[in-house]
């Protein structure tokens, strides 16, 4: 288990660092200098006919340094959500394994349970981490020690509860990043409205121009942010889901598969 925490938490760095390069990277050489060239043809139409009304553009909506932390922190979170889901589907691939190998008619007695510990502890250290054999696990030491298959319930919901704790506080760092994000825009927001406030004077003079390419940066940045963030919001409920669902269904699974085989003499 602790093996699985530190390659987590090793992708999560190793994540971060490869996206903000990749994204770095695409806007220094395709985003920023597509949206100079848009902007450029623009001021030349405009300079050729007064009544020309440009199209708003994707890479002039984007261009900004708030909606490149934003796209930044939404890959992230994704491939945060990614690596997830991936060890989730892993989780329930057990589901399908024979792990304690039971022939068909047998029950489970309490002198047993030792004996079928053993075939889950000997699983490889990878499979061994995952819900469904600590669960099992639990069960089996219990109902040895307790000779109780109430018991063997319990301390099967119990680690079930658990492990709705960890998943639920594992994604503390994607509902971070999904308040992140809208903030992030309200910051480029703030920026905007600041720098076309600047440029009030020249407005007075009749050059509005610095201040529309402020509120432009403002409204963009709130645009982008709100849309990044709902895609984010949705993602994690989905991936949350899931994880309900994955947990729940070890816990019908163990106690159909199991507990419902275990007899006391």
């Amino acid at each position: 288990m602790k093996k699985f925490k530190t390659s987590e938490f090793m992708f999560e760095v190793f994540s971060l660092i490869v996206i903000v390069i990749i994204v770095q990277g695409f806007y220094a050489t395709v985003v920023r200098p597509q949206a100079a060239a848009v902007a450029a043809s623009d001021a030349a139409q405009m300079a050729k006919d007064p009544t020309f009304a440009p199209a708003r553009n994707f890479y002039v909506i984007i261009k900004d340094y708030e909606q490149e932390v934003c796209f930044m922190l939404a890959l992230w979170s994704v491939a945060i959500m990614g690596y997830k889901g991936f060890s989730l589907r892993r989780g329930q691939r057990l589901l399908g394994a024979d792990l304690l190998r039971l022939p068909e008619g047998m029950k489970i007695l309490p002198e047993d349970s030792r004996d079928y510990a053993r075939q889950v502890e000997a699983l490889p250290d990878d499979m061994r981490g995952e819900l469904l054999p600590r669960a099992l696990m639990s069960g089996l030491h219990r109902f040895g020690a307790t000779r109780n298959i109430q018991d063997v319930s319990s301390a099967i919901h119990d680690t079930c509860e658990l492990e709705f704790g960890r998943l639920d506080a594992e994604l503390a760092m994607v509902r971070y990043v999904a308040w992140a994000i809208p903030a992030i825009g309200f910051i480029g927001t703030v920026r905007g409205i600041g720098e076309a406030l600047q440029q009030a004077h020249k407005a007075v003079e009749g050059d509005v121009s610095g201040v529309v390419a402020g509120l432009g940066i403002a409204f963009n940045s709130t645009l982008v942010a709100l849309g990044l963030s709902i895609l984010v919001m949705f993602m994690l409920h989905q991936i949350q889901l899931r994880q309900e669902r994955a947990v729940l269904d070890t816990e019908a699974f163990l106690d159909e598969n199991v507990v419902r085989q275990m007899m006391v003499r």
